[in-house]
């Protein structure tokens, strides 16, 4: 007995990669990997938590810089916000591959590290405003490494976990992961206000307030993050694995492209995160563009919050009712909200409308899509699995131990690439706005576009996934 519990421990301590990794076997998981398992999650959580947080450093920043001197027009301002979601949703699509070329210890350590770059030139660029807006166009989209960071970093957890465990996994990687999106959106307007680095922070600007001048640090907002980004990165390399079983070439990852469910949970990805995502970056300019008489930093945090830390239950509920069911109600109570939120909206900014009742469906909005975030990333790995499996007999334990690498490999990938897919929501819902408003002074058009695509989605889901006969129930 002795015997077979040293034969299932992971055989590489040394260089830190595991080259015996079968989570799916309960001997396996209950005597060595479970405990690896939560490890890497661990630490993956708070280097994913530091990847948000730079990501949307622009929903924060943007809002602050026409007190501060900076004479950027309103869509430049929305441009600044949305940005970030352009270019982190394009690197996701290289992202989605990196962790079976490179390691997941590898690549998550390095990723994490290069958040410091945006973070640092952040930091120095809002204390001028005579900085070009180019310059801060480029900040902007450099911001974008941190969004990238999320489809290698849910891909490798993926591959750590078993089929009936990846729901919850996933769920907690991202949604403490997303929590970064809510705490910029908290701690900015507090770090802001004091000299936190002294000396080596920089000179403090000024600006009106309540009819007085008052001093801030803006460039606090990024400079908090820079010794808890290195902390990260630090602990990644020298605490994560690496899985041997995980490499896999881009040509092998590549036959997801082959496959129509990758490209259907993308559109369902890009309902849920691209939602949270969008929204969480519109959301403070919506407010100040809506509702002027309101301090848009003091509220616009807590949608993003109930985004994230609902998410872990979205993938929990999935794993008990089934992916596809949630979805479904999911999508259905997100277009129900928009209408809310149509119902609320004033006429003109400024006049008339209801902020309570706008604030209330934005966080029923926040709620459904992070539920529906956790739903939706529980679906992709049993569809790839299952899929897989349906081509080899039951009988057949090598065919199916070669299946089950296969479908695993391909959802990694399928989840990356969906992750990027779908976080281009997040320019795409802030863009929307400012081209709404500028076209027809009201961002109802956006919104109605959105629940339209809301409408596709419960269409898609319930014909694919949860009706009587779906092709690929889950």
């Amino acid at each position: 007995m002795a015997k077979t519990t040293t034969a299932r421990q992971p055989r590489a301590r040394a260089g830190r990669v595991l080259q015996e990794w079968t989570p799916d076997d309960p001997a396996f998981w209950q005597h060595t990997g479970q405990a690896v398992a939560r490890r890497n999650l661990w630490i993956s959580v708070p280097a994913l938590f530091l990847a948000f947080a730079v990501w949307q450093l622009w929903s924060v920043v943007a809002v602050s810089l026409p007190a501060l001197g900076f004479r950027y027009t309103t869509n430049q301002l929305f441009w600044l916000a949305a940005a970030p979601a352009l270019s982190g949703a394009t690197l996701r699509i290289f992202y989605s591959f990196m962790v079976p070329l490179v390691g997941g210890r590898r690549w998550t350590a390095l990723s994490t590290a290069s958040l410091l770059i945006p973070a640092l030139g952040i930091g120095v660029a809002v204390q001028y405003p005579q900085t070009p807006y180019p310059v801060m166009l480029v900040l902007a989209l450099l911001c974008g490494f941190g969004g990238g960071n999320f489809s290698s970093s849910m891909a490798n957890i993926s591959f750590f976990f078993p089929k009936e465990r990846k729901g919850a996994a996933l769920g907690i990687n991202a949604g403490l992961g997303n929590l970064g999106v809510s705490a910029v959106q908290l701690l900015s307007p507090l770090v802001v206000s004091a000299s936190v680095f002294g000396a080596l922070g920089g000179e403090p600007q000024e600006l009106m307030r309540d009819g007085r001048f008052v001093q801030v640090w803006t460039q606090n907002a990024a400079l908090l993050w820079v010794p808890f980004i290195a902390l990260a990165a630090v602990a990644a390399w020298f605490g994560m694995n690496d899985i041997a079983a995980a490499k896999a070439s881009v040509a092998a990852q590549a036959a997801i492209f082959r496959n129509k469910h990758t490209w259907l949970m993308c559109v369902l990805y890009l309902g849920t995160f691209g939602s949270f995502i969008g929204y969480a970056a519109g959301f403070p300019l919506l407010i100040r563009s809506q509702f002027p008489a309101v301090d848009a930093l003091n509220y616009a945090w807590l949608g993003p919050l109930a985004g994230a830390l609902i998410r872990p239950l979205g993938g929990w509920m999935a794993d008990k009712w089934g992916g596809a069911r949630v979805t479904l109600w999911n999508f259905v109570l997100m277009g129900a909200a928009v209408l809310g939120v149509l119902y609320f909206l004033p006429s003109s900014p400024g006049e008339g409308g209801q902020f309570e009742g706008f604030f209330a469906m934005f966080l029923v909005l926040f709620f459904t899509a992070g539920i529906g975030n956790g739903s939706t990333f529980r679906m992709i790995p049993v569809i790839f699995l299952n899929s897989k499996l349906r081509e080899v007999p039951a009988t057949d334990a090598a065919a199916r131990a070669q299946a089950t690498r296969e479908g695993n490999t391909e959802a990694a990938a399928a989840l990356g690439f969906a992750g990027a897919l779908g976080a281009y929501g997040g320019f795409f819902i802030p863009k929307s706005y400012g081209t709404s408003i500028a076209a027809t002074g009201g961002p109802q058009a956006a919104l109605l576009l959105f629940l339209a695509f809301y409408v596709l989605c419960i269409a898609l889901t319930w014909w694919y996934y949860a009706r009587r006969g779906a092709e690929m129930p889950c």
